[in-house]
């Protein structure tokens, strides 16, 4: 049961990614690499990234014409698999706001800014995060208070965005604002004038934030991405590609913890006898493993919704987060108990998983927040048909 993969049914090149993927992260950034980073200001190393990118973890929602190329035509059913195996060994790197980055100009940059930034993604030289939320923390297309004024003589950007994940290693970002009340998507040069970036750390150990400030920084007439109060629409999808990327990475998270922790149960005696063996825990492991399975099927039924675009993606999106969001981390939570005093001590690993499943589960809305989206579109969906 355990190590299947969230996208059930895979050809063959992508069970080739999915293997190389594994290796990759086995050999270049094992777990001891990963504690390694724990001091690094920006939880990776550039050449590795670059490497990464070579392999095509930048690459999937970029179309061929710029270096880039899905494996299957379905990107986020593609990008999944990518993120499950991060997951599972915790790679660092802003894989995430890259690709949503990435996503997000390729559907709707003008052809200008498709040529100057989506090769540089794909590649690795660049990397882009995606600068979304605000101090409030509100992950709605409705939540963004930073303007956008057009002065007549080009466009200032005045605000400031708030956990931007590989901020201080980001040579551009996404940035969410309001244009004459209307929400606007444009790419901001962070070393530009009026641009401020206040590295940030988390609780995982390789993810990094920050926070980016705007005062008057100019941005250019086709650095906007769609048209100006347009992008309404180009903002939940992107919501989308983040979340189901999200909920991949927490069914990695949880399938490996689940795994290393029973190997540990089957060496681990008392009373002369595996502990395993023993009825309640015997329940434990059941019903973790039924949460896990779901957790699979959530986050696979999701990815193909956004790929296929479907009406009901969004229904869909706020009954995975809720979900996998509280499972994982349950799963988690439940294999520290079962690993006992081992389990909550720095040398073990387990603590590590911990970390990035937390992290994970607030990020992009935690499941609580997610329970009540369903239940206001729900509301809305009902009021509109009475």
């Amino acid at each position: 049961m355990l190590g299947l993969p969230v996208q059930l049914g895979m050809t063959d090149e992508q069970e080739a990614f999915r293997e190389a993927v594994r290796r990759f992260i086995q050999t270049e950034v094992p777990l001891t690499k990963v504690r390694d980073l724990y001091e690094s200001p920006e939880g990776h190393e550039r050449a590795w990234w670059q490497q990464a990118a070579r392999l095509g973890w930048t690459s999937l929602f970029v179309d061929e014409r710029y270096g880039g190329g899905s494996l299957s035509g379905g990107q986020v059913r593609d990008a999944v698999i990518l993120a499950e195996e991060i997951g599972r060994g915790l790679a660092p790197g802003p894989f995430l706001p890259v690709n949503v980055v990435a996503a997000g100009v390729s559907e709707h940059g003008s052809e200008a800014l498709k040529e100057q930034l989506l090769p540089a993604l794909v590649s690795g030289e660049a990397i882009a995060v995606w600068a979304f939320a605000e101090r409030a923390g509100r992950w709605t297309v409705d939540g963004s208070e930073s303007a956008l004024e057009d002065t007549g003589d080009g466009l200032l950007l005045t605000g400031a965005k708030h956990y931007v994940e590989a901020a201080g290693s980001a040579t551009h970002a996404l940035v969410t604002a309001r244009w004459r009340g209307l929400p606007t998507q444009v790419i901001v040069d962070l070393d530009g004038t009026g641009v401020s970036v206040r590295r940030g750390r988390s609780i995982d150990m390789v993810r990094r934030f920050g926070v980016i400030g705007f005062e008057n920084a100019l941005v250019e007439p086709d650095h906007v991405v769609g048209g100006l109060g347009e992008a309404a629409e180009a903002i939940q999808r992107q919501v989308q590609i983040a979340v189901a990327l999200q909920c991949a990475e927490l069914v990695g998270i949880a399938d490996r913890t689940l795994e290393f922790t029973l190997d540990y149960g089957r060496d681990r005696f008392a009373f002369g006898r595996s502990i395993l063996s023993f009825q309640a825990l015997k329940h434990r492991i059941a019903d973790m493993a039924q949460w896990l399975e779901a957790s699979k099927a959530l986050a696979g039924a999701l990815a193909e919704a956004v790929d296929e675009s479907d009406p009901d993606a969004m229904r869909l999106l706020h009954v995975a987060k809720a979900y996998v969001g509280d499972k994982a981390t349950r799963i988690v939570d439940d294999c520290v108990q079962i690993t006992g005093g081992i389990g909550v001590t720095w040398e073990h690993d387990i603590h590590m998983y911990n970390r990035r499943a937390a992290l994970l589960r607030a990020l992009y809305g935690s499941p609580e927040e997610h329970k009540e989206g369903l239940y206001r579109l729900l509301e809305a969906t009902v009021g509109a048909g009475r």
